[in-house]
């Protein structure tokens, strides 16, 4: 049997990263995790290929080489998977499809021939088995959740390691929390299901020998969802780990604001390597954190957790959300005055979106306010559902938003707050590598002569001169900030 793994490309977003790619030769920021643990669950004796459309083309002569046409895709990847469908199609290749994308709505994909919903480790046995009896089925779902201790490492054999920017790990799925406007708990639960400290380690280890030594980005969408769990087993196997080979990763990922509680919790993570934390903190408005039940945010000074976080060695990316009924025209200079001075470099501010299987998306289709268009990137100017506040102030507002915490004087003037406040552990800060060193002479020239906000990139500069040891991250923010100014356009008054 050949199998042919296609991942499809994905839009130029602000998580792509596709304008900072450039500056470190790189195609894409993270393999397709999913697809690559899909590939070490199908039969050992079968052929595969992995087609990965961020980092390289999809040839007729692929599709035509496979028996089937394996597809993994996100939302916001739909306009690019109704493309490979179409030319799979054409060529009369058999597909097998799952993901978020067809979790969200099956019914849009009766052209696929079979369909893998729900957890791979639970559904996909069940199609391979009736694969092998020749009645696969159109559809597989389940209603239960995976023992993510049988789940197996990831195939990385044939993926171009040095395409990406860096690697991935999935430790647990599920979330404690229940936001209104998050599908994770649709999608995995409330319990949290983690693999064993041994999985990880066999994880990193398969990373290691495949010679990778930079980043590795922690998948899950709470890691500290089972804190204790997490300071007992894994973290500090990963901190010995992480000694004995002398410090070849450093890790990111995402998590609750109640991480700043944690001062032991904190430091653990950062002995073990990580120095980057997304976290969800929506809006400094209590009335629309009581609106979308971000209970863990609310009664609490979030400015001051934050830079908790930032002085236990991790940097804190954060998403924010304009849109709730409960936003007013104040919530704009509100969220660039807590950005500014929180000291959030990548600040992901998006448009509220309902996506489908959340309360929201049930409370706004009760209420008659859903739209058709979706689109699955929350910073792309659209929303799918009637706001409260009128639509064209509510725009207007949110670009003047984006726009002007991404103009140069405010960007570099965040990364200086940061800074000063980021202490971080030696070994997590990593190596410096030779496309780093490129990035660096490339960052020069496209942002210190050819970019308008020049000026304010050789003041940072300088500033490191004073403290040489934030040179390298001061210069990686930079680049980020050159990729979101060419996402969110010019400022609004332009």
């Amino acid at each position: 049997m050949k199998i042919l793994l296609v991942s499809p490309d994905v839009p130029d977003t602000f998580w792509s990263f596709k304008n900072a790619l450039k500056f470190i030769s790189k195609k894409a920021g993270l393999p397709p995790l999913g697809l690559l643990t899909v590939a070490a669950m199908l039969p050992e004796s079968w052929e595969q290929k992995l087609v990965d459309m961020a980092v390289t083309g999809l040839s007729d002569g692929d599709i035509q080489w496979a028996d089937y046409v394996f597809i993994s895709a996100m939302y916001v990847q739909k306009p690019y998977v109704l493309n490979i469908i179409e030319r799979c199609k054409g060529l009369n290749a058999r597909i097998v499809a799952g993901g978020p994308l067809f979790m969200a709505v099956p019914e849009e994909f009766d052209d696929v021939d079979h369909l893998i919903l729900n957890e791979a480790e639970i559904t996909l046995p069940l199609f391979l088995d009736d694969l092998g009896r020749g009645c696969p089925k159109h559809i597989y779902r389940t209603d239960q959740w995976a023992d993510m201790s049988r789940t197996p490492v990831p195939r990385w054999t044939g993926v171009p390691m040095k395409r990406y920017a860096a690697m991935s790990i999935q430790y647990s799925r599920g979330c404690p929390f229940d936001c209104d406007f998050c599908n994770v708990t649709t999608l995995f639960g409330h319990k949290i299901r983690s693999k064993t400290a041994d999985q990880i380690i066999s994880e990193l280890d398969r990373l290691y020998e495949a010679g990778w030594r930079s980043h590795v980005f922690f998948v899950d969408d709470n890691f500290i969802g089972h804190a204790p769990r997490l300071k007992r087993d894994l973290l500090p196997r990963m901190a010995e780990w992480m000694r004995r080979r002398r410090y070849p990763f450093t890790f990111n990922t995402q998590a609750s604001i109640n991480l700043a509680d944690d001062p032991e919790l904190m430091d653990m993570m950062a002995t073990a390597g990580f120095n980057c934390v997304f976290i969800g903190i929506e809006s400094p408005n209590d009335e629309s954190l009581a609106e979308c039940n971000k209970r863990q945010n609310r009664g609490r000074d979030m400015v001051a957790c934050v830079k908790e976080i930032q002085r236990h060695g991790m940097q804190v990316q954060a998403g924010f959300i304009v849109g709730f009924d409960s936003d007013r025209e104040s919530v704009f200079d509100n969220l660039i005055h807590f950005i500014q001075h929180s000291g959030v470099v990548t600040a992901m501010v998006g448009l509220l979106n309902a996506p489908m299987g959340t309360r929201l998306y049930s409370r706004l289709d009760s209420e008659d306010r859903l739209l058709p268009h979706v689109s699955g990137d929350n910073t792309d100017f659209t929303m799918n559902f009637v706001p409260r506040m009128d639509f064209d102030e509510l725009l207007a507002g949110y670009r003047r938003l984006v726009t002007t915490i991404y103009t140069p004087k405010y960007y570099y003037a965040r990364v200086r707050t940061f800074l000063k406040s980021y202490k971080p552990f030696v070994h997590a800060q990593g190596r410096m590598h030779y496309c780093d060193v490129k990035a660096f002479f490339k960052s020069l020239w496209r942002l210190g002569i050819a970019d308008s906000g020049r000026r304010h990139y050789w003041r940072l500069l300088a500033w490191t001169l004073r403290h040489p040891r934030h040179l390298h991250i001061a210069v990686q923010l930079a680049i980020y900030g050159f990729h979101f100014r060419r996402v969110f356009g010019p400022p609004a008054s332009a």
